[in-house]
């Protein structure tokens, strides 16, 4: 039996206990444990994610370019020495990859589709208060559809639940100190750290991340004091803190993406206007769509207010995407055709389909990005991956609209 049992026991025979307090923490510390065993079990042996290597047809489509083109560049020695799997098939991480783009674009710039001069930092906010309309799983997949694309990508955790630092390998608990999220460079007080010093790399490469914990909710308390003091200097003020934070990091990212928190506080607000875009993610249920009603008036009431007090909330694009959804659902296409009555192009074209290689892949904290071909059904697979693919590249065209470039 572990400590913690031994401590309250009653957690197990559902007897009444006399603190509640020390029953969740029990539980919490249980879980917690749990966790770490399991990811060591699925990550050994140093507990680490590792991103599967990518096929040559896979990396050809990557860079765009043909799977022939691939192999004459092999052979001409003009791209890195790869490994070859049991059939003789060369084998490409994604930071060789990368280098093939490099290489190629010592000819053609085009095949490096980041920022150019006078391009400004795209950020990108992705947000919903109600729970379960994918908004991290979009999160997760965006970020890496843009690292393996060949923009430098920065995917930032604002939500104290931390679940997109999770599906990148990261247990808050143990793999995070104090002052190790985005809230030790927004903080207010003298604590505050670089923004460079929050900043951690991760096994994709090109990707980037700011993880998160609960350590984040401690700017919806500092802030209302912040405020009450009354000192309006523009350093002080809420909502501009997370654009101030990027400002000092923005010569080393095309992208950023913000993984907003359910809820519309300080951080969320902070968060809306730092962005240059915004991602609204919806799953097509009515209590959900009703949801996304009152999220939507508080959120133009809020950021009136913002605007008043000298925030920037100018958007690139602002799209809803729809998520979790199901061809076959008659209630869930009706809501998705009013929507595209109602918002037209501001719906984006293609709903991101609700797929059993979504939900397999994430029981291992892991993306569709992240999981071969080979692990599961060939139409399945395939059918989800085209769906994320096509809703992604529609971004894609978005972000380089808005730098004066077509796709």
């Amino acid at each position: 039996m572990t400590e913690q049992a031994q401590i309250d026991p009653s957690h197990r025979t559902g007897k009444k206990v006399r603190s509640l307090t020390r029953l969740i923490e029990s539980d919490a510390a249980l879980l917690s444990a749990q966790l770490k065993e399991l990811r060591t079990r699925a990550f050994p042996p140093a507990a680490q994610k590792e991103l599967r290597k990518f096929t040559s047809g896979e990396a050809a489509k990557l860079v765009g370019v043909t799977d022939a083109y691939i192999r004459q560049l092999s052979l001409a020695g003009d791209v890195p020495e790869t490994e070859k799997n049991a059939r003789g098939r060369r084998l490409f991480t994604l930071e060789q990859i990368h280098e093939v783009r490099r290489t190629l674009a010592r000819s053609k710039p085009n095949y490096l589709p980041g920022r150019r001069t006078g391009d400004h930092l795209q950020v990108i906010a992705i947000t919903n208060f109600k729970g379960g309309s994918g908004k991290t799983t979009t999160a997760a997949h965006v970020s890496q559809y843009f690292a393996m694309r060949g923009f430098r990508t920065l995917a930032i955790d604002l939500d104290p639940q931390a679940s997109l630092s999770a599906l990148f390998g990261l247990q808050p608990e143990f793999d995070l100190e104090e002052n190790d999220t985005l809230y030790g460079a927004i903080r207010y007080d003298d604590q505050q750290r670089p923004m460079n010093d929050v900043i951690r790399s991760t096994y994709f490469a090109g990707l980037d991340i700011v993880p998160g914990n609960l350590e984040l909710q401690e700017f919806e308390h500092d802030t209302p004091r912040v405020l009450a003091e009354g000192r309006r200097s523009s350093d002080r003020m809420f909502f501009s803190r997370i654009a101030t934070a990027l400002a000092s990091v923005e010569d080393r990212y095309d992208i950023v993406i913000l993984d907003c928190p359910p809820s519309l506080g300080f951080l969320t607000l902070s968060a809306l206007c730092a962005a240059r875009s915004v991602l609204v993610t919806i799953h097509p249920q009515m209590l959900d769509v009703a949801s996304m009603s009152q999220f939507l008036h508080m959120t133009s009431s809020l950021l009136d207010v913002v605007e008043q007090a000298g925030g920037d909330a100018d958007y690139d694009f602002f799209r809803y995407a729809i998520t979790r959804y199901e061809p076959s659902d008659g209630p869930q296409g009706q809501i998705v055709g009013l929507m595209r009555s109602l918002f037209g192009e501001r719906v984006l074209t293609t709903p991101i389909l609700k797929s059993t290689a979504i939900a397999d892949a994430g029981l291992t904290k892991q993306t569709l990005y992240e999981i071969g071909r080979e692990n599961f059904t060939r139409s399945t697979y395939d059918r989800a991956i085209e769906a994320l693919d096509t809703v992604h590249a529609e971004i894609e065209t978005l972000i380089l609209e808005a730098w004066g470039r077509a796709a």
